[in-house]
Order: structure tokens, then C-alpha cells, then sequence
């Protein structure tokens, strides 16, 4: 059994918001262009999951977190697991 069962196969992406790794370019002075990955700020948190009585870890974005914030825990999971970022929670 994985350490972070609930975190999954999924890096570097948020389970709230589905932020992943974008591309684009680094832009040098001379204009002069080469690729370059800009990732999402995530992070590994635990949140209280009140109506179960259980910690749940997840990898959520800054946004996943003020997302949960302002719907509930218990809503951005449901909104999440719809939209297919989770699995189960």
C-alpha cells in the first residue's frame, strides 16, 4: 500500500482545480526563445473531513485551497470527484 494512497499516481497536479504543468517559452533579451515548465503551487495538506470524522490528504493548488475555503470541504470534493481530478475521497 503507497504512503499517499489518496494523493495517487497524479504529480504535480491539484485534485480541487485540475491545475497542472503548463509550457512556454523563456524570452531572453534578445528575444531569442526556448521552453521552459511552469508548474502549479501545490501543496501536500491534511483537511478535517467534519461529517466523517477523518483526516483526508490531498494535493490541492493555492486556488484548491481557497476554493475549499469558500465552498466547504465537503463540496469542492464532491465538485471535484465530478469533474473526474479524484477518484474517492
Amino acid at each position: 500500500m503507497k504512503q499517499h494512497e489518496n494523493i495517487g499516481e497524479m504529480s504535480r497536479i491539484c485534485q480541487i482545480t485540475g491545475k497542472k504543468m503548463m509550457v512556454g517559452n523563456n524570452v531572453s533579451h534578445s528575444k531569442r526563445r526556448t521552453k521552459r515548465r511552469f508548474y502549479p503551487n501545490l501543496f501536500d495538506k491534511k483537511f478535517f473531513l467534519e461529517e466523517e470524522n477523518r483526516w483526508v490528504k490531498l494535493r490541492v493548488s493555492a486556488a484548491g485551497m481557497r476554493n475549499i475555503d469558500k465552498k466547504g470541504l465537503k463540496v469542492a470534493l464532491k465538485d471535484a470527484q465530478d469533474k473526474g481530478f479524484i477518484k474517492k475521497f
